[in-house]
């Protein structure tokens, strides 16, 4: 008997893929309470653009690698591709749309206008998003890599700013730009 080519690859061997577990999940979402019914494999990123219509949160490479889909959770910064959206239940989650509003900018996204700190814009509200908490991080006292005195409280320094947000990327190379917006807005951080 010859092999088929769906008896090369082992179709006929495989399980039928079975139903999506669907689950209730509750999200805070930008000041908002948001209940869902989701599969129990979407990931937040997909939650908040598909779901919730939040298409400001970009997807770029899907693994975690480039940063265009980072928000804020309870404080602090992840990718919203690599976490389930099962995993944020009543977690508090900010979005570019919950920085600021076109007429009351948050002053990180003002320092980017300011200092033209996109070019395509693609990656920018993951940029923006990110410097937020990097600036928070900072604030906290949250060492890095590059931290000098791990006694003493970081600095806002260029380095600092240039290891946390490494992160990021941004194809379009502005990164100088950014770099200068995140510093405007370091400015008025207190140590």
């Amino acid at each position: 008997m010859a092999m088929t080519p769906s008896h090369a690859l082992g179709a006929s061997d495989s399980a039928p893929t079975p139903p999506p577990e669907m689950m209730p999940v509750t999200l805070k979402v930008n000041g908002e309470t948001r209940q869902l019914n989701v599969d129990t494999r979407t990931t937040l990123l997909d939650a908040l653009r598909e779901d919730l219509h939040l298409t400001g949160t970009k997807k770029g490479c899907d693994h975690g690698q480039c940063g265009a889909c980072t928000v804020i959770v309870d404080g602090r910064r992840i990718n919203s591709c690599l976490t389930l959206a099962v995993m944020q239940q009543e977690a508090d989650i900010t979005t570019i749309e919950g920085l600021g509003t076109p007429d009351h900018l948050h002053p990180m996204q003002a320092a980017f206008i300011k200092h033209d700190g996109y070019q395509c814009g693609y990656c920018t509200p993951g940029q923006i998003c990110s410097s937020v908490a990097v600036l928070k991080e900072i604030e906290m006292g949250i060492p890095s890599h590059v931290t000098v005195d791990l006694v003493s409280p970081p600095q806002a320094t260029a380095d600092e700013i240039r290891e946390r947000m490494s992160g990021n990327i941004c194809r379009c190379g502005a990164y100088s730009n950014i770099l200068a917006a995140i510093e405007d807005v370091a400015g008025g951080v207190k140590s």
